[in-house]
């Protein structure tokens, strides 16, 4: 990054490191930060909670400057493997879930993801303006966090994808309501349910990734756009209050899908429930031997 950061913000058992631009005009948020074992790049519930809190300490330093003039202020998601930006849902945790038919637990594990996926798009009124760096690969749930954002900037050779149609389930944490601000409802759907891990270069061609950049220069893309984001910082706030009037996006509107993804859940046979411990295998040999986050799909 081209900014020199102010504060660094981590304690030793989190999964998210936050570094606060030398201005205060930015937010770098890296997940995955500090594993101690073997660690897999999904949204445990540790990382969820860890990012909510971000969050939330973030929107209290926002809302202490009141002044009409405040400038746009960055939320950066970034991950600190360079490999895997998030390969998504625990999926050991739903399957545990649904085979003791825990709902409420499952539910419980779901609100949170969406609560924190509205954050991204909405963290304080028209304040803030976020960014996915996506430098590894982003499949499922990962790829939804980062459609969350308003400008995704993505290295070449990453990969983007839902693999939940996989073990007969859809991706249920914001896919359809952000993706369709991308695509058309059809190409969404279709996006949802093909198992495609599709290379960003031909997302950027659909309008999914804004601007893809060389291998390694991820950082430093979204550092450059922060700069001379500053200087339009009042368009920014007027578009962001212009884009929920006409297109409006409510966290009750997520809960809904994602109370729909939870009772989808609870119907898988045994079949979609090995087929999901299938791959919760191959994330854990990828974790093990450090391997491309693509030989997980």
């Amino acid at each position: 990054m081209s900014a020199v950061p102010a504060r660094l913000h981590l304690e030793d058992s989190s999964l998210l490191r936050r570094v606060t631009s030398a201005d205060g005009t930015a937010d770098w948020c890296y997940m995955h930060a500090n594993p101690s074992h073997v660690y897999h790049p999904c949204f445990s519930e540790h990382l969820l909670y860890d990012m909510k809190r971000t969050q939330e300490c973030i929107r209290r330093e926002l809302a202490a400057d009141s002044s009409p003039s405040a400038g746009i202020h960055h939320l950066v998601l970034a991950s600190d493997d360079s490999k895997v930006f998030n390969l998504g849902g625990d999926l050991s945790l739903f399957s545990q879930l649904i085979r003791n038919g825990n709902r409420g637990r499952l539910l419980e594990y779901a609100k949170l993801c969406v609560e924190v996926a509205f954050n991204l798009y909405q963290l304080y009124e028209d304040r803030v303006h976020s960014i996915a760096v996506i430098q590894g690969d982003a499949l499922g749930g990962g790829f939804e966090a980062a459609l969350c954002c308003h400008t995704i900037i993505a290295e070449e050779g990453a990969g983007m994808g839902f693999p939940e149609v996989l073990f007969d389930l859809f991706p249920g944490m914001g896919a359809y309501t952000f993706l369709t601000r991308r695509v058309t409802p059809s190409q969404a759907e279709r996006m949802m349910l093909d198992a495609r891990v599709y290379p960003v270069e031909e997302l950027l061609r659909m309008g999914v990734v804004d601007m893809v950049v060389p291998r390694g220069e991820g950082l430093q893309a979204a550092a450059a756009m922060v700069k001379r984001n500053q200087r339009i910082g009042n368009s920014l706030r007027a578009m962001n209050t212009v884009r929920q009037a006409c297109r409006p996006i409510t966290l009750d509107e997520l809960q809904s899908v994602t109370t729909e993804w939870v009772d989808a859940a609870m119907r898988l046979n045994d079949r979609g429930l090995k087929t999901m411990e299938r791959l919760v295998r191959a994330q854990q040999r990828r974790a093990e031997s450090n391997a491309p986050a693509l030989a997980f799909a």
